[in-house]
């Protein structure tokens, strides 16, 4: 059987992208997948370190990591607050846009689980919070160990529960208890080592813990995911740096989480792999500002953690690969459940492209090769909702603070109608309403915001 000349031509073309596709995979599982490190803190503002304009608080370590590397200036938490934002960072997906999925349903999709299937080692010191608060965590099917991790050492969630009975996490407990107060676990895989955890020694236990697990010897690639209990309140910082930062208890602990990183860079530098390593820091979502002593700053951004304002979302990130990432700074949006995306092609991985919400994009172009942002848009989702569209944000509901700090409650979310509008290129800190002066463009972010995701 004869085929037309436009046909042969045709299954060329086709036969050369297929074999382009899989030498290039073929590439990326040789020696040029890096080790990845991620570390990932908790509640820290965009305006927390010294590399994003903060005078009081010294972090010289953080600051040579942005210098050496990418420091963007429109990295995107997935959600406001803990839960929702670890979901989008370990599934890429988006929590608004799961259809109420059940993430132990795909734990084989999981960001550890993908680059297992990569031959990477894989570890997870710290912070969880994909499982909830179960009776038995060992037992969970979220525990990291059953999500693709190989090695786990860390805390069930957050620092603040349970909280003592007949208490709330409000101001007065975070500011009257001590390290013991609130009893968590330190967990090393289904094993409690500690409990109640001795909550000072937090940050410097994985920082020893991340230094002895970067050293040991192995023959492949490894992912660590390095996710500090701090600064989630109540702040607690070690013995060597209580009342050394013009920053306060707070600036105690984010200068202790500095130290971290010199540490661990250390360590990298020691094994002699840091032209094969990628290191990437940020943050879970904005501050906790309404607790003061125990919060940061999202300064010169409106807003706090459980907030659409910008500082309830827009957090520190910092991307660092010698002879790979060219240092410099990156205004264009990027979120961290595009990390799924971004890491996928890094390693050769697959992307779950096929699960409701999945959004990630590829941030690999920009930081191999200078290329702009393929991100122009973000839905902020949660007690408040907005949408931005390049420099252009609405807002449909918000809120000043995530809750009344005294006593916990939930406070309501005050609607707008029409949005508010704001031009962030000229208005960072959102307090010009301008949607009087541009009707147009706010409907045209309502018609983008409605089909939001529809176009990954």
């Amino acid at each position: 059987m004869e085929f037309p000349i436009i046909e042969v031509l045709k299954m060329k073309t086709i036969l050369f992208v297929l074999l382009s596709v899989l030498c290039f995979s073929s590439l990326v599982g040789a020696a040029d997948r890096p080790n990845i490190i991620l570390i990932f803190v908790d509640d820290m503002g965009y305006g927390d370190l010294g590399c994003y304009g903060n005078q009081k608080i010294k972090t010289p370590h953080l600051d040579r990591l942005a210098a050496e590397g990418q420091r963007w200036t429109s990295f995107y938490a997935s959600g406001s607050s803990c839960v929702p934002s670890r979901r989008g960072l370990m599934s890429g997906r988006h929590p608004a846009l799961m259809r109420n999925a059940n993430l132990r349903d795909t734990r084989d999709r999981l960001l550890p689980a993908m680059l297992k299937r990569q031959g990477y080692a894989t570890a997870i010191l710290g912070k969880w919070h994909l499982a909830g608060y179960p009776k038995d965590f060992a037992a969970s099917p979220m525990h990291p160990l059953r999500c693709g991790f190989d090695y786990h050492y860390g805390t069930p969630g957050s620092n603040d529960v349970p909280a003592p009975p007949g208490t709330v996490q409000n101001r007065h407990l975070f500011d009257t208890c001590n390290k013991f107060t609130i009893r968590v676990p330190l967990m090393r895989g289904p094993e409690i080592i500690e409990y109640p955890a001795n909550q000072e020694l937090f940050t410097s236990r994985y920082t020893e813990e991340a230094v002895r697990w970067i050293k040991t010897k192995r023959d492949k690639p490894f992912f660590l995911y390095l996710a500090h209990n701090m600064p989630h309140a109540p702040v607690f910082a070690s013995e060597r740096f209580q009342g050394k930062s013009a920053g306060g208890r707070y600036g105690d602990v984010v200068e202790e989480i500095d130290w971290s990183v010199g540490q661990v860079m250390n360590a990298v530098k020691e094994m002699g792999i840091d032209e094969k390593t990628l290191v990437i820091f940020t943050s879970d979502n904005g501050p906790w500002t309404m607790f003061e002593v125990h919060g940061g700053t999202a300064a010169p951004l409106r807003g706090e953690k459980g907030t659409s304002w910008e500082g309830g979302f827009r957090v520190p990130g910092i991307f660092r690969w010698p002879g790979k990432i060219a240092p410099g700074k990156v205004d264009g949006m990027g979120a961290n459940l595009d990390l799924y995306a971004t890491l996928a092609t890094l390693t050769g991985g697959t992307q779950p492209s096929d699960l409701p919400g999945y959004i990630s994009k590829d941030l690999s172009g920009t930081l191999l090769r200078g290329e702009s942002s393929p991100r122009t848009k973000w839905l902020f989702a949660g007690p408040a909702k907005a949408f931005r569209s390049g420099d252009h944000k609405i807002h449909l509901t918000t809120k000043s603070r995530s809750s009344n700090p005294n006593t916990r409650r939930a406070e309501p979310a005050q609607r707008h109608d029409p949005p508010l509008l704001f031009d962030l290129s000229s208005d960072l800190g959102e307090r010009k309403d301008i949607a009087a002066e541009h009707p147009e463009v706010v409907a045209r972010l309502q018609r983008e915001m409605a089909v939001f995701g529809q176009d990954k």
